[in-house]
This record gives structure tokens, C-alpha cells and sequence, in this order.
């Protein structure tokens, strides 16, 4: 089982932590999903997509079929606007549960549907706070969880 970690090289803040994170030790080139570039380090797979993220479905089942490898989870790295327009830093699952269908999708996605959260997603948004707080990011950045809800 791999973890699929997704950025698009359309959008800085998704490129900006794939590159961060490919400059640590330990990554060689992976295999190509439909002429996207991979790396692998250890369990963890990183691809760089063309597309923008929200158009992305079905990922995992795609990996799974171009190289044989159960993905255990997908971790896209994307730039998100929070709803109060302040610059925010977040960890979330993805989804838009809060939209009926027939309603309009700015982002992308399927009305009334979430993937269930990830276990792990409270220690991610308690480290990303402490993370920000080291670098002075706050007050100006929001550390947030987005939850959609009416």
C-alpha cells in the first residue's frame, strides 16, 4: 500500500511543498500516469499533474491500474480560498457536502458528497499550527479545518 501524494504544476501552492519535499533525500523517479511524472521515497509516491486537482477523480483507481500498487491514501496538495478571504493554511478531507444537487460547483467536486476524514487529520492541523506559529504566520494566515455546513 502506497500513500499518492498529488500536486498540479498549474498552481504555486501546490508546486512550491512538491518541491520542498523533493528536495529531501531519498526520491528517484516513479512510474508515469498518463504522461505525468512521479517519484517515489520509501511507501510514498508524489506525481505532478497538468490538470487542476478538482478534475482529478478517480485517482487511486487510475495508480492502482497503471502500476500494480494499492493506494492507501491520496494527499493533494492545493491552494484553497477560505471563506473569509483571509489567507489561510489548512488541512481538510475533500468534498462539498453543504451543496444540493442542481447547485452551482465553483470548485469542482459532487454535491452532498465527502470523503471520510482522514485519522490523522487533527495531528496534521495541530502540527501545521505549530508550524505557523514558529514562522510568524499568524495572525496573518488563518490556521484553519474547513468544514462546509449550512
Amino acid at each position: 500500500m502506497v500513500i499518492l501524494l498529488v500536486a498540479t504544476t498549474s498552481d504555486p501552492a501546490s508546486i512550491g511543498p512538491a518541491s520542498a519535499l523533493l528536495a529531501m533525500p531519498g526520491w528517484h523517479t516513479g512510474p508515469s500516469l498518463q504522461d505525468a511524472v512521479s517519484f517515489v521515497n520509501k511507501e510514498v509516491r508524489l506525481i505532478k499533474l497538468d490538470n487542476f486537482l478538482v478534475k482529478e477523480d478517480y485517482l487511486d483507481k487510475r495508480w492502482e491500474e497503471a502500476t500494480g500498487e494499492l493506494v492507501d491514501e491520496i494527499i493533494f496538495l492545493s491552494k484553497h480560498v477560505a471563506s473569509s478571504n483571509r489567507p489561510a493554511l489548512t488541512v481538510h478531507p475533500i468534498g462539498t457536502p453543504h451543496i444540493r444537487e442542481g447547485e452551482v460547483l465553483f470548485a469542482g467536486g459532487k454535491p452532498g458528497w465527502a470523503a471520510l476524514p482522514n485519522p490523522r487529520i487533527g495531528p496534521w492541523l495541530r502540527l501545521l499550527r505549530t508550524i505557523a506559529e514558529s514562522h510568524k504566520l499568524t495572525p496573518e494566515f488563518e490556521v484553519i479545518n474547513i468544514i462546509n455546513t449550512r
